[in-house]
């Protein structure tokens, strides 16, 4: 009976529940013009993030503009593929598997304006690979393997603004004449010399050649690029400060870190006044002399970490120097004194005065000799001549001198009077009577009163108040802490992942069209950086496969920022353990917002099913003395299987793909293809054996 009543239940609740899944999917997502496993929400903009194809998805809205495919698993394109995405400006085929591009394969995408193929596996640039695409003014080709460009790979690009090839295996350059380039990246290869007839970029601003194999830097090549404001030559073997900087007094920003030239002098900085970043981290300085702080009246972010310091007391005006400046010490963890003993390993920047040895020095006491000085005699000029003793204040009259143990002397007024006064204070003066400095005077109308000092009152100046117990400096330190809460934080973090909190970035920039995520280990050799292409919806996330015990920079941006300005970055920190590698999204945040109003509506579908279920069977049951729905299933039930199969919810095309599908329609077909087959077998007309739906 039970089985007969669930047999029955399926065949209502099948259509039922496919039906009200598709009212509550957000809009745009069954869309015809979406593909299937992409996010349409936004007009113009389909993201598609590890949708686990090796092609690219067909039938794209010709509207749109943005196209987001980075980590699809996507293993080749050709023109094809972009027929009718006239309109596209933002293409992102960045971490995908891609080995070649086909020439004029992006021909059809005439509007192109950025273009990421990052992180792929490209060894070769053809002559017309990018042929097609004149208004295109982002190109990046880093973290492939390319070790060869060809020479006119590049023509027809005049409005490129920047070109990233940092991470490749490039040995020569290219001839590049792209008179509007401003950003040229091409860190991490292996370029020992430029030439400098190869390098026809008369705008350029930014030059990004760290870690290349420079022994020298070409002084032709400097003075060519009138426009230079950023110079990137880290991690190089210079072997003394390049004479061409003297020559660059617009330079912005300037990283020389990680070259055997050891410190530089003061005199190869002087010509830089106008620099707001400077870099010069693991370059075995052991101190800096005071004159460093007039050289830069700009300065805005400094890095010095990896430094073997001395923290002697002619360092003492470092820290003071950034926090009166509020310049930004980068990297500051890494920043540690070495010498001496007693300061080996502290932070540099948290060190106060008294932590670099220097000499006591006598200006504070002379401030208190000052202070200290009484003036009490004064007021004798200014007294009336009478022959009455002078009227000592009440008790309630707080007197500006501040006495010791001895209380101080009536002044008199005249020769008898100063004998009475004296007198009378022996015998109504008892020995130290008053507390906390107080001092004692005689009165005609009482036995004796207490002076009391600021700070204390009673009787006896014995009650002391509460803000007389703290120092005065201690009240302003407090009101000026000023607590900022960080656009992005991490939590969470193990041996081998890093929880990261992006509620705030997205609360802050609603207008965003997704989050690029760069990540890179401070601990380890390799300081490359890792990027990440996110959705919105990913608000938090966890970064895996990261090294035990390292020290992680993470930096976020909106996609398609114009420059690193509006980057946002952190540090965290991983626990020791054991390591494992790659770098993995935690979506379980993001599919707990979709799941959990479906749960709660298939809970509520599923009792309304049993309802419906019992009436149904009572109302068959009084009609037919038996029924027998083993062997005979309901014409309702047979229309309803039919409904599904034509309206194709059940069908996939092969290969399946590896993201699970909702499974409400696929389970229903697999237990009615059971009980069929259980229970109907002498059934001619149902096929024995059902293809698989999975």
């Amino acid at each position: 009976m039970a089985r007969e009543r669930f047999c029955t239940m399926k065949v209502f609740l099948s259509p039922l529940m496919s039906f009200l899944l598709l009212l509550i999917l957000p809009d745009g997502i069954l869309s015809s013009n979406c593909p299937q496993d992409c996010l349409c929400s936004n007009p113009g903009n389909i993201l598609c993030s590890r949708r686990r194809s090796s092609t690219i998805p067909g039938e794209l809205d010709s509207s749109t503009k943005n196209l987001f495919l980075f980590a699809n698993g996507i293993e080749g394109i050709a023109a094809e593929d972009f027929n009718g995405l006239l309109n596209l400006e933002m293409l992102d085929l960045s971490q995908n598997k891609l080995t070649d591009l086909p020439e004029r394969v992006f021909e059809p995408l005439s509007s192109l304006k950025n273009l990421d193929l990052s992180s792929n596996q490209i060894t070769y640039i053809s002559e017309k690979c990018f042929h097609g695409m004149p208004q295109l003014e982002r190109l990046y080709l880093y973290s492939n393997h390319i070790e060869k460009i060809h020479p006119a790979a590049f023509n027809g690009l005049e409005n490129l603004l920047e070109l990233k090839l940092q991470g490749n295996a490039l040995t020569t350059l290219p001839l590049l004449s792209l008179p509007k380039l401003l950003l040229l990246d091409l860190r991490f290869n292996a370029l020992p010399s430029l030439n400098t007839s190869k390098l026809q970029t008369p705008n350029l601003e930014s030059l990004r050649l760290g870690g290349v194999g420079l022994t020298s830097l070409n002084n032709e090549l400097i003075r060519n690029l009138k426009n230079l404001h950023e110079l990137d030559i880290s991690e190089n073997k210079l072997e003394s400060f390049p004479s061409a900087l003297k020559e660059t007094p617009g330079l912005f920003h300037l990283n020389l870190a990680g070259n055997p030239m050891g410190p530089p002098k003061i005199e190869d900085l002087q010509n830089l006044g106008e620099l707001t970043e400077l870099d010069i981290s693991s370059l075995s300085i052991q101190g800096l002399p005071e004159e460093f702080s007039q050289l830069f009246p700009h300065l805005e972010k400094l890095a010095i970490a990896e430094n073997p310091f001395n923290c002697l007391c002619n360092l003492a005006w470092f820290p003071r120097w950034l926090r009166a400046q509020s310049i930004t010490l980068e990297r500051t963890e890494e920043t540690r004194c070495h010498f001496p003993p007693i300061s080996a390993g502290k932070v540099l920047k948290r060190l106060e005065t008294r932590d670099f040895g220097c000499p006591t020095t006598t200006a504070m006491t002379t401030t208190t000799v000052k202070t200290t000085t009484t003036t009490l005699p004064a007021p004798v000029t200014t007294l009336p001549t009478t022959t009455r003793p002078i009227q000592v204040p009440r008790a309630s009259v707080k007197t500006p001198a501040k006495g010791g143990d001895v209380p101080l002397p009536s002044v008199p007024a005249s020769p008898s009077s100063s004998s009475i006064g004296l007198d009378e204070e022996k015998q109504f003066c008892p020995k130290y009577p008053c507390l906390n400095g107080g001092t004692c005077q005689w009165t005609l109308r009482g036995p004796f009163v207490c002076a009391c000092p600021d700070g204390t009152s009673g009787q006896f100046c014995e009650i002391q108040s509460r803000s007389s117990t703290y120092p005065t400096e201690a009240v302003p330190s407090k009101s000026t802490i000023v607590t900022k809460t960080p656009d992005i934080t991490s939590h969470q973090a193990t041996a081998t992942s890093i929880l990261i909190d992006l509620h705030r970035y997205v609360k802050m920039r609603p207008n965003i069209r997704g989050i690029r995520l760069t990540y890179r280990n401070l601990s380890g050799p390799d300081r490359r950086p890792i990027p990440l292409n996110l959705p919105i919806t990913f608000q938090e996330y966890t970064l895996r496969g990261l090294k035990p015990n390292s020290t992680y920079n993470v930096c976020v941006s909106p996609i398609g920022a114009v420059s690193d300005a509006e980057s946002v970055c952190t540090q965290a920190h991983t626990k020791p353990g054991s390591s494992g590698t790659g770098a993995q999204i935690d979506t379980s945040a993001y599919a707990g917002t979709v799941l959990v109003p479906a749960y709660a509506i298939m809970i509520l579908l599923f009792l309304i099913a049993i309802a419906v279920a019992m009436v149904f069977f009572f109302r068959r049951r009084r009609a037919k003395t038996h029924l027998d729905l083993d062997c005979e299933p309901s014409q309702l039930g047979m229309d309803g299987v039919k409904a599904g199969l034509d309206n194709g919810a059940l069908f996939h095309k092969q290969p399946q793909l590896m993201i699970p599908e909702p499974s409400v329609q696929t389970s229903s077909m697999e237990y009615e293809v059971l009980l069929i087959q259980d229970h109907c077998s002498s059934n001619n007309n149902m096929p024995m054996h059902k293809p698989s739906y999975f």
